[in-house]
Parts: structure tokens; C-alpha cells; sequence
């Protein structure tokens, strides 16, 4: 007869051989923190700029096989379960796609672009501050002014 120890162990390489173990760990995760959010302090609308982030961000999680991980991010941030479609995050970036950059998240493409135009034009982008992002509020919102 099996002891408790083997049976844990048959458990834990059979659920991670089918690659559940992982998921499991990451909705506890998950769920941990929403136990731990104050449900009683309202979060602060997801802005456009966070969305946008968040969705790039969660991408480049799913693409690199970080599914514990983007699950955290979804659960954390409030992001919508649903991803954002690739179409519209082109769009609302401003970024223009041929068939092989859609094989990767749109985060490649914004690093490739950035990292060749530095070679290009041996200056350095200046960023401007966001009319939009004023302050780092709890939980990593940002408190938006218009």
C-alpha cells in the first residue's frame, strides 16, 4: 500500500504533467489577493493609458507562457477577463501591422521600433509627461485628471 507521502508525490507529477499544478497555484494566488483587497474601498476607474498597458503587458505574459502571472495581473488590476482585441490596441497605438509582426505581441514590434530608430537617428526620444497620469495612487492605479 501506497504511503501518504508517495500519493502526494503521484498527485503533484500528475498535476503537473498535465500542466494544471500551475494554474492552481495561480487562481489560489489570485484568489488570496482578492481576499486581501479592501472590498470595502472602491477602486478607482482603470484608465485608458492602464488598460492599454495592462493589455500589452498581458500579452507578452500569455505569449511567454506566464499564465500564473497575467492571472494575477488580471485579478489584481481589475483588467477585464476578456483580452482587448489586437486590432484595437494597433489602433489606439497607432501602430500599423504585416503578417509577421502579428505572430508576436505588440510590445516586440514597439521595442524593435524603438531600438532601430535608435541606431537610425543616434538621438534620444524625449518623452512628455501625460496630461492624463497625475499621481501613483494604492494598488498601483493612477489617479487620472483630465
Amino acid at each position: 500500500m501506497a504511503t501518504i507521502t508517495e500519493l502526494k508525490s503521484a498527485l503533484k507529477e500528475t498535476l503537473e504533467a498535465r500542466g494544471v499544478l500551475g494554474q492552481l497555484k495561480a487562481r489560489i494566488r489570485a484568489e488570496v489577493f482578492s481576499a486581501l483587497d479592501d472590498q470595502n474601498t472602491p477602486r478607482p476607474p482603470l484608465s485608458h493609458e492602464n488598460l492599454l498597458i495592462n493589455e500589452l503587458i498581458r500579452e507578452y505574459l500569455e505569449f511567454n507562457k506566464y499564465r500564473h502571472t497575467a492571472s494575477v495581473l488580471t485579478a489584481e488590476s481589475g483588467q477585464p477577463e476578456v483580452p482587448l482585441d489586437r486590432q484595437f490596441m494597433a489602433n489606439e497605438l497607432n501602430v500599423a501591422e504585416d503578417s509577421s509582426s502579428k505572430a508576436v505581441p505588440l510590445m516586440y514590434g514597439l521595442l524593435h521600433h524603438f531600438l532601430s530608430s535608435k541606431e537610425e537617428h543616434k538621438g534620444k526620444l524625449f518623452l512628455k509627461g501625460s496630461a492624463t497620469v497625475h499621481s501613483q495612487e494604492p494598488h498601483g492605479h493612477l489617479n487620472a485628471e483630465s
